[in-house]
């Protein structure tokens, strides 16, 4: 009886101790997910949790190969307010015998991945394994966007608004009625819905152009704020004078109310609490719309940085909640557009596009890094002969026509300068290069037992960004 007792004590102390010391080994990390204008983002989260459930397509991370990752499992994600994000249903939408592109997700959602991993080096002797969870945290590229109105006043906002829109094509209709508008006059709700809906428009016109810098971002993806006055608002001229109750005033109260109403409650309850990023960009794309889109891609990517409060996390900021994001991947997706001998030139372009922002993360301690990557390899490559020469090439199916096609875009230098100098000088057009893509479908997949999606360097981007915890 006592030789019971003592063992049921014994045992009672070994589980606390083992419950202990998972809790206090067990490591969460909060990894934000936004991309720009189609870049690709549910197709790379999805992608991404496949890898990592099956490993066999992840040779550059480590704790894979080398054999230390017991077990990757999902969970509910631990906030019980947001939706999770569907990843069965993309999932079977990339791997289905008639594989199709998901619809992109239109709101915040989250996923949790929990790690089961064997310490290396001269821990793994006196210690088992501890957890990982992985809490990754999607949302749409517009909201990452809107963070930059925060230092932004109204009249700020409209100057620089204006002067922007006055070089865009799609943006005439707009400013026709804006400049045509004066805003000293008292207000009218009617005019406030028709300037509001007509500056919608716009914003949905530049998106769909592939324009990176479409704020504000909830007029887009509106949700349950449809209507409401806090997105009925717009960017006017400032008039001589602005009594109280003039329309310029009441726009700028409802610019304000949106600040404070929406932007900021994103950023205290789910930005800020990030300690990983990736930033998907169509890099490729822009550089197919010309000089002035590559230009407004750099623009964009130093402002986005600046959002992030990067530096490294102290377990004294962690304790207090001033979080900052530590590590930041700037992904320029779509590679598998290209033969992989010009995936260096791409990469080399993406990272000249962040250079100046990169030196002040780094220089606050931050890592950053760019990458040229595919999340879900679409096409395979080919060289073929054009002109008497050998050309590299990637063969697909199209999108639109479901037919086989092949596809040269041109060979993009090997020097970033070429692009981005006519691109500062504010150039129509690339001068001695003309550069073509093609919309390619998923391909229909044959799975081995243990693989993921076959991708471009979705394993190099997961060693960066959670390696150094695995």
């Amino acid at each position: 009886m006592f030789s019971g007792l003592t063992d049921g004590i014994s045992r009672g102390i070994e589980s606390a101790g083992a419950g202990l010391s998972g809790t206090l080994f067990d490591t969460t990390l909060r990894l934000g997910v936004t991309g720009l204008s189609r870049a690709g983002k549910t197709v790379f989260i999805t992608a991404l949790v496949a890898n990592l459930l099956n490993r066999g397509r992840m040779p550059q991370l480590r704790a894979a190969v080398q054999g230390r990752i017991q077990a990757v499992y999902l969970q509910p994600q631990p906030d019980l307010t947001l939706p999770r994000f569907d990843y069965e249903a993309h999932l079977a939408a990339l791997t289905g015998n008639q594989p199709r592109w998901p619809a992109s997700t239109r709101a915040i959602s989250e996923l949790r991945l929990s790690f089961r991993v064997q310490p290396a080096g001269f821990l793994s002797s006196w210690r088992g394994p501890h957890t990982l969870h992985l809490d990754i945290v999607d949302y749409p590229g517009e909201w990452l966007l809107d963070l930059a109105l925060l230092d932004d006043s109204y009249e700020a906002w409209s100057e620089a608004t204006l002067a922007r829109l006055e070089k865009r094509a799609e943006a005439a209709a707009y400013l026709a009625l804006a400049r045509a508008e004066d805003g000293a006059l008292p207000v009218d709700e009617a005019k406030l819905r028709h300037l509001a809906e007509a500056f919608t428009a716009y914003l949905t016109a530049a998106r769909d152009l592939g324009r990176v810098d479409v704020t504000p971002g909830r007029f887009l993806l509106p949700g349950d704020l449809a209507g409401s006055p806090v997105l009925t608002f717009a960017p006017l001229p400032k008039p001589a004078l602005s009594p109280r109750v003039s329309l310029w005033r009441e726009m700028e109260r409802r610019y304000d109310a949106y600040k404070s109403k929406v932007v900021r409650p994103f950023f205290q309850d789910h930005f800020a609490r990030l300690d990983r990023q990736v930033v998907l960009m169509d890099v490729l794309g822009a550089i197919h719309q010309g000089p002035k889109a590559v230009e407004d891609l750099r623009r964009t990517m130093a402002e986005v940085l600046e959002a992030f409060r990067p530096g490294r996390n102290s377990w004294l900021s962690s304790l207090f909640g001033a979080r900052r994001v530590e590590r930041i991947l700037f992904a320029a997706t779509k590679a598998d557009h290209l033969h992989h001998e010009q995936h260096p030139a791409l990469t080399a372009i993406t990272a000249s596009l962040l250079a100046e922002a990169k030196h002040r993360a780094d220089f606050s301690g931050a890592r950053t890094e760019a990458m040229s990557l595919a999340s879900l390899r679409a096409t395979v490559e080919e060289v073929v002969p054009r002109d008497g020469l050998e050309v590299p090439a990637v063969r697909g199916t199209l999108l639109a026509t479901g037919k086989p096609a092949l596809m040269y875009p041109g060979a993009l230098p090997s020097d970033p300068a070429r692009l981005l100098s006519p691109a500062r000088e504010g150039a129509e057009a690339w001068l001695d290069a003309d550069y073509h893509l093609m919309t390619f479908a998923p391909a229909r997949l044959t799975l081995k037992p243990g693989e993921g999606p076959p991708h471009i360097r979705l394993d190099r981007a997961v060693e960066f960004l959670i390696g150094d915890q695995l």
